[in-house]
C-alpha cells in the first residue's frame, strides 16, 4: 500500500471546467458538494483506502523561527495569496494508478448548478524513506 495525499485548491490549481468560486455557490449546492465528499469518504473508509480528510478554512498564517529567545515571526494572514488549499485527504492505495483513478472520482464532485466541477486535483505521494546503501 502507499499513501498519497489529495489536494483540493481554492485558487492557484489551473481553473475547472465548471469554474463558479464556491462563495457564489447557494446553499444546497454547497450542502451538495459536501455530502459528495463525505460519501466519497465513507466509500473509501469501507474499502480500507480511507485515512484522514480535513477541508481548511481560507485565512492562513505564514510563521518561522527567527533566533533563539526570539519570539516566532508571523506574517499573514494572506486572502490574497496567489494559492490557497482548500482541504485534502489522505489515502491508502495499493498502486499509483487506483489513486490516480480516486482522485479524478472526487474531481466529479458537483458544484454551481450541481455539475462536476472537474477541478484539478493535486496528487501528491507521501516520501518513503530512502534505501540504506552500504558499501
Amino acid at each position: 500500500m502507499a499513501k498519497y495525499l489529495l489536494l483540493k485548491h481554492y485558487r492557484g490549481a489551473p481553473a475547472a471546467v465548471n469554474d463558479v468560486p464556491m462563495d457564489r455557490w447557494t446553499p444546497e449546492e454547497i450542502s451538495a458538494h459536501m455530502r459528495y465528499m463525505q460519501d466519497f469518504a465513507d466509500r473509501l473508509e469501507g474499502t480500507g483506502e480511507f485515512v484522514d480528510g480535513q477541508a481548511l478554512a481560507p485565512e492562513g498564517t505564514f510563521v518561522r523561527y527567527d533566533g533563539e529567545g526570539r519570539p516566532p515571526v508571523t506574517d499573514g494572514p494572506f486572502a490574497e495569496t496567489k494559492d490557497l488549499i482548500a482541504g485534502w485527504m489522505v489515502i491508502d492505495v495499493d498502486s499509483y494508478e487506483r489513486a490516480v483513478e480516486l482522485a479524478g472520482e472526487l474531481s466529479a464532485a458537483p458544484g454551481a448548478g450541481g455539475k462536476p466541477i472537474h477541478e484539478w486535483l493535486e496528487l501528491r505521494p507521501f516520501l518513503t524513506a530512502s534505501p540504506t546503501i552500504t558499501e
